[in-house]
Parts: structure tokens; sequence; C-alpha cells
């Protein structure tokens, strides 16, 4: 896969960075009205209340994804929804993309980018 170019940590969203860096995954969730969403951002995007960091399982489901012509070897990016609810825009590793189909259980897996570690999905295993 080409390398993934660093994140850009800012006061939103250093904390899940440093989680990262620990192997632990979080996203935001709403005091108010209880939805999680993804990116990290202090006001939720449902209802402009404040949101609250909590641990994600890293588990998901393969929503939509696209192989990138001319890359070797592929590189696929695609929108995984996560078991607690948001869909994120990620990269699928480890997975050959014939093997691909929406609706398939992905996990975590985290990948280093730059000097940061990014969140990416691979298939998982039945």
């Amino acid at each position: 896969m080409p390398a993934l170019p660093e994140p850009r940590a800012d006061f939103e969203s250093d904390a899940f960075y440093e989680a990262a860096d620990e192997g632990r995954f979080l996203i935001r969730r709403c005091t108010a009205c209880g939805e999680a969403h993804w990116y990290p951002r202090a006001a939720c995007p449902f209802c402009g209340g404040v949101t609250a960091w909590e641990e994600a399982s890293g588990r998901g489901a393969l929503y939509s994804y696209s192989a990138i012509p001319g890359t070797e070897p592929p590189q696929i990016l695609a929108y995984v929804t996560l078991a607690e609810g948001p869909t994120m825009l990620t990269n699928i590793v480890d997975t050959p993309p014939e093997s691909l189909h929406v609706g398939q259980a992905m996990k975590l897996s985290w990948q280093l980018a730059g000097s940061r570690m990014a969140p990416c999905f691979c298939a998982q295993e039945n």
C-alpha cells in the first residue's frame, strides 16, 4: 500500500491520536442526544451539544469501497460503518479487493502514517 499521509492533529483530535499511540480507538458521542459520530469534534453534528470521548470496539461493516487503479499493491478507499453507528472514510488493508463485498465484517488495523497511527480496516476472520 502506498504510504498514508500523516494526519494533522488539532485541539479536537489530539486525544484521539494520543489514544491511537496506545492502540485505543476513540470516537465521540453527544452527551445531549446520545448520537456517536466520526470524525472527532467537540460539538455534536446532530444537535450542537457537547460530546465526550468513548472507546470504540474497532468492529464494523463495509458500506462502500473503491480500489484505486494503477496502485500496487491495490489501495482501497472505503466507508466502514462502525458497530457504534457512525460511518467513516478509511483505507482497507491486508485484504484483496476481489474478496470484498458490501456488508462484510471489518476490524480495525492500525497503520503507521508518518509519525502517527491511522485507523484502517481489514476483513474480519469468521
